[in-house]
């Protein structure tokens, strides 16, 4: 019983991407669930950013504000993502031309290199020993940049969404991101220097965090399962989509591994201390926000550029289990 329990423990985020798919597919098949099918969308709507409100506000709850200050590795990440967004759409203003299976694949592998980090990110990143604060600060900064960059992009590419004025586009993709990351970084603040002691206690459960970004990912999971299967897009199209955003998500994890293992060294600190800024970089540049991915994509992108955001849900959640009993062992 306790392998079993400890296998579990160790594989918890990849049985809440089995549990997410399971639910949704009992949950379409079975005439049961009927009653339910009413108030389904509008309860996920509630529980999903409470969810999420909550599981960052436990885990900003240990971020000293002192402690969110700009890393060198910062910067790289931000070369990375800019950079090669901008590069791809310049791009697809040069060869216009383009067939429309590749103008989607390659609109694919933009939103999926320009998409901010995950606010969970923080969540996971505790979970396997990183640096909150480092991976909390790039988190802001890439949500700026993104929502500088996209407004000045997506006229170039001539795509969908191209008639808003910039000052429309940021303001759309700032409020739409921020609010969820800035408001229970506040609240974790307050709480730490008005009420101490409740800060205190709700320090004591070290892991609450990570089971509520369990559940949240196994409703997630649902979702984009329903988005997959309801999809009228050829299995081609769908299976094209699927590799470009595997290839990018395994991209830029290796790539923050790798920009967060070297500035580690330069600095001549002991092993842990690498692993940690490996760990951190990886999760901020890896680990991604996808509901922005869908709604990017249906707004200014060719709308069945959107599975990327899906697919991409299931493979970075898959290399977090991955990582979860790599550290555990």
């Amino acid at each position: 019983m306790e392998k079993i329990l400890r296998f579990i423990k160790d594989w918890m985020l990849a049985f809440a991407i089995i549990t997410g798919a399971a639910a949704y597919l009992c949950y379409s098949h079975f005439s049961v669930f009927d009653p339910m099918r009413p108030y389904a969308s509008d309860a996920v709507a509630v529980i999903q950013p409470t969810l999420l409100f909550m599981m960052l506000f436990l885990s900003f709850c240990k971020v000293d504000p002192h402690q969110l200050r700009f890393h060198r590795w910062h910067l790289w990440l931000l070369i990375i993502q800019c950079g090669l967004f901008a590069v791809l759409g310049v791009a697809l203003w040069f060869f216009q031309q383009l067939d429309a299976i590749w103008r989607i694949a390659i609109e694919s592998a933009m939103i999926c290199l320009i998409c901010p980090t995950a606010t969970a990110a923080a969540v996971v990143t505790d979970k396997l020993g990183g640096n909150v604060a480092g991976i909390v600060t790039y988190t802001m900064l890439i949500n700026i940049a993104t929502a500088l960059l996209v407004p000045l992009i997506v006229p170039i590419i001539h795509v969908e969404g191209a008639h808003y004025a910039f000052g429309t586009m940021f303001w759309m993709i700032l409020s739409r991101v921020v609010p969820m990351l800035v408001f229970p970084l506040l609240l974790a603040w307050l709480v730490r220097y008005a009420m101490p002691r409740f800060h205190a206690l709700l320090l004591k459960p070290r892991n609450l965090a990570f089971y509520l970004w369990c559940v949240g990912l196994s409703i997630a999971i649902a979702v984009s399962t329903r988005s997959l299967l309801k999809s009228p897009h050829g299995w081609l199209m769908a299976s094209i989509i699927a590799v470009i955003s595997f290839v990018c998500c395994i991209f830029q994890f290796k790539a923050g591994h790798r920009i967060g293992r070297n500035y580690a060294i330069s600095r001549k600190t002991d092993d842990k201390t690498i692993e940690i800024s490996q760990i951190t970089a990886g999760q901020a540049l890896g680990q991604k926000n996808t509901i922005f991915i869908i709604w990017v994509a249906y707004t200014f992108f060719d709308p069945v550029s959107s599975l990327a955001g899906g697919f991409y849900s299931i493979w970075h959640n898959i290399y977090n289990s991955w990582q979860l009993s790599k550290v555990r062992k």
